[in-house]
Protein backbone atom coordinates (compact mmCIF):
# COMPACT_ATOMS: atom_id res chain seq x y z
CA UNK A 1 0.00 0.00 0.00
CA UNK A 2 1.32 3.45 -0.54
CA UNK A 3 1.60 6.43 1.26
CA UNK A 4 -1.96 7.75 1.95
CA UNK A 5 -1.92 11.73 0.12
CA UNK A 6 -2.77 13.89 2.59
CA UNK A 7 -6.67 15.23 2.25
CA UNK A 8 -7.05 12.53 -0.66
CA UNK A 9 -10.54 11.23 1.00
CA UNK A 10 -11.30 14.30 2.95
CA UNK A 11 -14.94 14.11 1.58
CA UNK A 12 -15.13 10.26 2.12
CA UNK A 13 -18.73 9.81 2.41
CA UNK A 14 -18.32 6.48 4.59
CA UNK A 15 -16.64 8.55 7.51
CA UNK A 16 -19.63 7.50 9.91
CA UNK A 17 -20.15 4.12 9.14
CA UNK A 18 -15.98 3.78 9.65
CA UNK A 19 -16.86 5.36 12.84
CA UNK A 20 -19.58 2.43 13.81
CA UNK A 21 -17.10 -0.31 12.68
CA UNK A 22 -14.68 1.12 14.94
CA UNK A 23 -16.62 1.27 18.02
CA UNK A 24 -17.56 -2.44 17.46
CA UNK A 25 -13.79 -3.53 17.60
CA UNK A 26 -13.24 -1.12 20.48
CA UNK A 27 -15.96 -2.77 22.51
CA UNK A 28 -15.29 -6.06 21.47
CA UNK A 29 -11.58 -5.39 22.06
CA UNK A 30 -12.34 -4.41 26.09
CA UNK A 31 -14.85 -6.87 26.58
CA UNK A 32 -12.72 -10.09 25.66
CA UNK A 33 -9.77 -8.25 27.92
CA UNK A 34 -12.02 -7.43 30.37
CA UNK A 35 -10.39 -4.13 30.81
CA UNK A 36 -9.31 -0.62 29.08
CA UNK A 37 -10.49 3.01 29.39
CA UNK A 38 -13.65 2.04 27.02
CA UNK A 39 -15.61 5.62 27.81
CA UNK A 40 -12.66 7.77 27.12
CA UNK A 41 -11.98 5.43 23.50
CA UNK A 42 -15.43 6.10 22.28
CA UNK A 43 -14.88 10.08 22.89
CA UNK A 44 -12.26 10.45 20.78
CA UNK A 45 -13.58 7.79 17.67
CA UNK A 46 -14.56 10.33 15.18
CA UNK A 47 -11.37 12.58 15.41
CA UNK A 48 -9.15 9.47 14.67
CA UNK A 49 -11.17 8.07 11.63
CA UNK A 50 -11.00 11.51 9.63
CA UNK A 51 -7.28 11.76 10.60
CA UNK A 52 -6.56 8.45 9.45
CA UNK A 53 -9.80 6.96 7.47
CA UNK A 54 -10.41 10.62 5.89
CA UNK A 55 -6.87 10.88 4.90
CA UNK A 56 -5.67 13.50 6.63
CA UNK A 57 -2.48 12.07 7.78
CA UNK A 58 0.14 10.54 5.52
CA UNK A 59 0.99 7.38 6.34
CA UNK A 60 1.99 4.04 4.86
CA UNK A 61 1.05 0.61 6.64
CA UNK A 62 3.28 -1.02 4.83
CA UNK A 63 6.36 0.85 6.38
CA UNK A 64 5.57 2.30 9.49
CA UNK A 65 8.59 4.22 10.14
CA UNK A 66 8.18 6.09 6.38
CA UNK A 67 10.66 9.30 6.73
CA UNK A 68 8.20 11.42 5.03
CA UNK A 69 5.21 10.39 7.38
CA UNK A 70 3.14 12.50 9.16
CA UNK A 71 2.98 11.88 12.86
CA UNK A 72 0.46 11.05 15.45
CA UNK A 73 0.68 11.11 19.37
CA UNK A 74 -2.23 10.13 21.19
CA UNK A 75 -1.23 11.98 24.40
CA UNK A 76 -4.30 10.56 26.13
CA UNK A 77 -2.66 7.05 26.14
CA UNK A 78 -5.88 5.82 27.85
CA UNK A 79 -7.28 5.71 24.96
CA UNK A 80 -5.14 2.95 23.57
CA UNK A 81 -7.44 0.65 22.29
CA UNK A 82 -8.78 2.85 20.03
CA UNK A 83 -5.87 3.51 18.18
CA UNK A 84 -4.70 0.20 18.34
CA UNK A 85 -7.80 -0.72 16.25
CA UNK A 86 -7.90 2.27 13.89
CA UNK A 87 -4.38 1.25 13.04
CA UNK A 88 -5.49 -2.64 12.63
CA UNK A 89 -8.13 -1.67 10.37
CA UNK A 90 -5.20 0.48 8.54
CA UNK A 91 -3.46 -3.00 8.27
CA UNK A 92 -0.22 -1.80 10.08
CA UNK A 93 -0.81 -5.29 11.44
CA UNK A 94 -3.82 -8.02 11.10
CA UNK A 95 -6.53 -7.21 13.53
CA UNK A 96 -6.74 -10.57 15.08
CA UNK A 97 -3.63 -9.61 17.01
CA UNK A 98 -6.18 -7.42 18.91
CA UNK A 99 -7.49 -10.29 20.43
CA UNK A 100 -4.04 -9.94 22.66
CA UNK A 101 -5.05 -6.53 24.14
CA UNK A 102 -4.05 -6.17 27.40
CA UNK A 103 -2.85 -10.43 27.69
CA UNK A 104 0.45 -12.26 28.80
CA UNK A 105 2.73 -11.90 25.78
CA UNK A 106 1.03 -9.44 23.63
CA UNK A 107 2.42 -6.44 22.74
CA UNK A 108 -0.53 -4.07 23.28
CA UNK A 109 -1.08 -2.54 27.08
CA UNK A 110 -4.03 -1.19 28.67
CA UNK A 111 -1.86 2.21 28.48
CA UNK A 112 -0.23 2.98 24.71
CA UNK A 113 2.78 1.34 23.60
CA UNK A 114 5.32 2.16 21.34
CA UNK A 115 6.19 -1.36 19.77
CA UNK A 116 2.75 -0.89 17.87
CA UNK A 117 3.21 -0.59 14.24
CA UNK A 118 2.26 2.82 13.67
CA UNK A 119 2.49 4.15 17.30
CA UNK A 120 5.14 7.01 17.58
CA UNK A 121 5.49 6.57 21.65
CA UNK A 122 4.56 5.03 24.83
CA UNK A 123 1.90 7.30 26.30
CA UNK A 124 0.07 7.04 29.49
CA UNK A 125 1.56 9.25 32.34
CA UNK A 126 -0.64 12.79 31.87
CA UNK A 127 1.02 15.89 29.76
CA UNK A 128 3.82 14.00 28.24
CA UNK A 129 2.54 13.48 24.53
CA UNK A 130 2.00 16.51 24.25
CA UNK A 131 5.72 17.32 24.89
CA UNK A 132 6.64 14.80 22.37
CA UNK A 133 4.47 16.36 19.95
CA UNK A 134 5.88 19.62 20.09
CA UNK A 135 9.73 18.39 19.96
CA UNK A 136 8.84 16.73 16.96
CA UNK A 137 7.31 19.35 15.55
CA UNK A 138 10.55 21.69 16.23
CA UNK A 139 12.37 18.98 14.90
CA UNK A 140 11.00 18.96 11.48
CA UNK A 141 11.39 22.73 10.85
CA UNK A 142 15.16 22.62 12.24
CA UNK A 143 15.64 19.73 9.37
CA UNK A 144 13.39 21.32 7.13
CA UNK A 145 10.65 18.45 6.84
CA UNK A 146 7.01 19.28 5.26
CA UNK A 147 5.35 17.02 7.27
CA UNK A 148 2.85 17.19 9.99
CA UNK A 149 2.67 16.57 13.85
CA UNK A 150 -0.70 16.05 15.08
CA UNK A 151 -1.14 14.96 19.14
CA UNK A 152 -4.65 14.23 20.65
CA UNK A 153 -4.69 15.42 24.31
CA UNK A 154 -7.81 14.65 26.88
CA UNK A 155 -9.26 17.34 29.09
CA UNK A 156 -8.12 15.60 32.04
CA UNK A 157 -4.77 16.14 30.80
CA UNK A 158 -5.12 20.08 31.04
CA UNK A 159 -4.52 20.14 34.68
CA UNK A 160 -0.74 18.88 34.21
CA UNK A 161 1.67 21.71 34.35
CA UNK A 162 3.52 20.04 31.52
CA UNK A 163 0.57 21.40 29.27
CA UNK A 164 1.10 24.35 29.95
CA UNK A 165 4.55 24.63 29.64
CA UNK A 166 4.63 23.16 26.38
CA UNK A 167 1.96 25.27 24.92
CA UNK A 168 4.17 28.22 25.99
CA UNK A 169 6.53 26.69 23.84
CA UNK A 170 4.95 25.79 20.76
CA UNK A 171 3.40 29.57 21.03
CA UNK A 172 6.83 31.17 21.59
CA UNK A 173 8.33 29.45 18.47
CA UNK A 174 5.12 29.81 16.02
CA UNK A 175 5.02 25.63 15.49
CA UNK A 176 2.90 25.63 13.00
CA UNK A 177 3.44 22.50 11.84
CA UNK A 178 1.73 21.18 15.08
CA UNK A 179 -1.84 20.80 15.29
CA UNK A 180 -3.34 19.63 18.75
CA UNK A 181 -6.81 18.66 19.21
CA UNK A 182 -8.21 18.79 22.52
CA UNK A 183 -10.91 16.16 23.49
CA UNK A 184 -13.33 18.10 25.31
CA UNK A 185 -15.31 15.61 27.19
CA UNK A 186 -15.43 17.14 30.12
CA UNK A 187 -15.00 13.98 32.46
CA UNK A 188 -11.65 13.21 33.95
CA UNK A 189 -10.94 9.78 36.22
CA UNK A 190 -13.71 10.64 39.14
CA UNK A 191 -15.81 13.93 38.89
CA UNK A 192 -16.94 16.39 35.82
CA UNK A 193 -13.56 18.88 35.02
CA UNK A 194 -16.20 21.97 35.73
CA UNK A 195 -16.81 20.60 38.88
CA UNK A 196 -13.34 19.94 39.91
CA UNK A 197 -11.42 22.68 38.63
CA UNK A 198 -12.81 24.90 35.95
CA UNK A 199 -11.18 24.66 32.55
CA UNK A 200 -13.25 27.50 30.41
CA UNK A 201 -12.84 29.56 28.95
CA UNK A 202 -10.30 26.87 26.71
CA UNK A 203 -10.77 28.70 23.78
CA UNK A 204 -9.02 32.13 25.60
CA UNK A 205 -6.40 30.19 27.14
CA UNK A 206 -5.32 28.46 24.07
CA UNK A 207 -5.60 31.89 22.51
CA UNK A 208 -3.30 33.50 24.63
CA UNK A 209 -0.65 30.94 24.75
CA UNK A 210 -0.05 31.93 20.98
CA UNK A 211 -2.46 29.38 19.52
CA UNK A 212 -4.72 29.92 16.78
CA UNK A 213 -7.62 28.23 18.04
CA UNK A 214 -11.06 26.53 16.58
CA UNK A 215 -13.85 25.18 18.23
CA UNK A 216 -16.21 22.33 16.98
CA UNK A 217 -18.36 19.14 17.81
CA UNK A 218 -15.69 16.42 17.58
CA UNK A 219 -18.16 13.85 17.73
CA UNK A 220 -18.87 15.36 14.32
CA UNK A 221 -16.81 14.23 10.98
CA UNK A 222 -18.17 16.53 8.80
CA UNK A 223 -16.77 19.32 11.02
CA UNK A 224 -14.07 17.45 11.71
CA UNK A 225 -13.18 17.31 8.13
CA UNK A 226 -13.98 21.18 7.50
CA UNK A 227 -10.92 22.17 10.08
CA UNK A 228 -8.17 19.25 9.60
CA UNK A 229 -8.63 19.28 5.45
CA UNK A 230 -6.89 22.95 5.83
CA UNK A 231 -4.33 22.01 8.63
CA UNK A 232 -1.27 21.32 6.25
CA UNK A 233 -1.83 24.25 4.03
CA UNK A 234 -3.29 26.90 6.05
CA UNK A 235 -1.07 30.57 5.95
CA UNK A 236 -0.94 31.27 9.94
CA UNK A 237 2.10 31.26 11.82
CA UNK A 238 0.70 29.98 14.96
CA UNK A 239 0.29 26.48 16.04
CA UNK A 240 -3.47 25.42 16.36
CA UNK A 241 -5.32 24.42 18.82
CA UNK A 242 -8.69 22.19 17.69
CA UNK A 243 -11.10 22.58 20.72
CA UNK A 244 -13.42 19.00 20.23
CA UNK A 245 -16.23 19.37 22.29
CA UNK A 246 -17.35 15.43 22.65
CA UNK A 247 -19.40 13.07 24.83
CA UNK A 248 -16.95 10.62 26.79
CA UNK A 249 -18.96 6.65 26.28
CA UNK A 250 -20.30 8.48 22.92
CA UNK A 251 -22.50 5.55 21.29
CA UNK A 252 -23.25 3.83 24.24
CA UNK A 253 -25.61 5.45 26.75
CA UNK A 254 -25.11 2.92 29.61
CA UNK A 255 -22.20 4.54 30.19
CA UNK A 256 -21.93 7.66 28.80
CA UNK A 257 -20.89 10.54 30.81
CA UNK A 258 -20.76 8.23 34.01
CA UNK A 259 -17.46 9.26 35.88
CA UNK A 260 -17.71 5.79 37.54
CA UNK A 261 -16.91 3.77 33.98
CA UNK A 262 -13.60 6.06 33.66
CA UNK A 263 -10.86 3.35 33.12
CA UNK A 264 -13.46 0.04 32.95
CA UNK A 265 -14.89 -2.47 30.33
CA UNK A 266 -18.35 -3.63 30.71
CA UNK A 267 -18.73 -6.92 32.52
CA UNK A 268 -21.65 -9.11 33.04
CA UNK A 269 -24.99 -8.32 31.65
CA UNK A 270 -23.87 -5.16 31.07
CA UNK A 271 -22.03 -6.41 27.73
CA UNK A 272 -25.22 -6.90 26.36
CA UNK A 273 -26.31 -3.96 27.28
CA UNK A 274 -23.55 -1.85 26.19
CA UNK A 275 -23.97 -3.49 22.65
CA UNK A 276 -27.25 -3.13 22.58
CA UNK A 277 -26.61 0.71 22.72
CA UNK A 278 -24.17 0.97 20.56
CA UNK A 279 -26.45 -0.74 17.91
CA UNK A 280 -29.10 1.73 18.90
CA UNK A 281 -27.61 4.62 18.02
CA UNK A 282 -25.69 3.78 14.66
CA UNK A 283 -28.13 5.70 12.14
CA UNK A 284 -27.15 5.27 8.63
Amino acid sequence: MSPSPAGSNSQAPDLVAKSEDLRRLILETCIKAKTGHVTSCMSCVEILVALYHGGILRVDPKNPGWEGRDRFILSKGQASPALYAILAEMGFFDVKELEKFAQEGGIFGVHLQHTVPGVETTAGSLGLGFGVAAGLAMAARMDRKNHIVVTLLGDGELYEGSIWETAMFAGHHRLNNLVTIIDRNYLCTTDFTENLIKLEPLDDKWRSFGFAVERINGNDTAQLMDVLSYARSRRSDKPLAIIADTVKGQGIECMSNEPIWHGAAPTGAMVEKARADLERSFVR
